[in-house]
């Protein structure tokens, strides 16, 4: 079977096969395979990888959340993702992955964070975080970054006035 990801330009192939080997590996909990996705993952323009992994947790959430994402929703996520991965990746950081969130609902300044993540540490909590929302929703990972290039693409793609 092919690739989805064979068709994307250079750069954004690249980001799709790390996070999808990443991804992957979370859902396995395979750390060695993690890890080197991740590695991988992280060395990629964390401002791009960033935007793909952010427009994909956003679309999970809108999707789990129709009505709305509250307070206790975020807390929830992020309770039931630290508590998931723990087992398997014991230097998951609840701070890391509230940045993250936050990132992809477009309500984090990093100039504002005290302790801004390492592109490492994104690199691995975005895989974990977004593995535990493809999980509750019970979805393959292949319909969400299709969709997440495509609108990325449409808003680079806009002229403004």
């Amino acid at each position: 079977m092919s690739s989805p990801w064979r068709q994307l330009p250079p750069p954004a192939r690249s980001i799709a096969f790390a996070v999808d080997d990443a991804m992957s590996a979370a859902a396995r909990r395979d750390r060695v395979d993690f890890d080197e996705a991740t590695t991988r993952l992280a060395a990629l323009d964390p401002q791009q990888v960033g935007l793909v992994l952010g427009a994909v947790v956003r679309a999970l959430l809108e999707d789990l959340h129709p009505d709305g994402l509250a307070g206790d929703d975020i807390q929830a996520v992020l309770e039931r993702c630290a508590r998931g991965a723990a087992a398997w990746f014991p230097a998951v950081d609840a701070h890391v992955l509230l940045v993250l969130l936050a990132g992809a609902l477009g309500v984090h300044d990093p100039d504002d964070d005290e302790r801004p993540p390492s592109p490492l540490a994104l690199a691995q909590h975005g895989p974990i975080l977004t593995a535990d929302l493809l999980a509750v929703a019970g979805r393959p990972l292949a319909g969400y970054l299709v969709a997440s290039f495509a609108e990325i693409a449409r808003a680079e793609t806009v002229e403004l006035p």
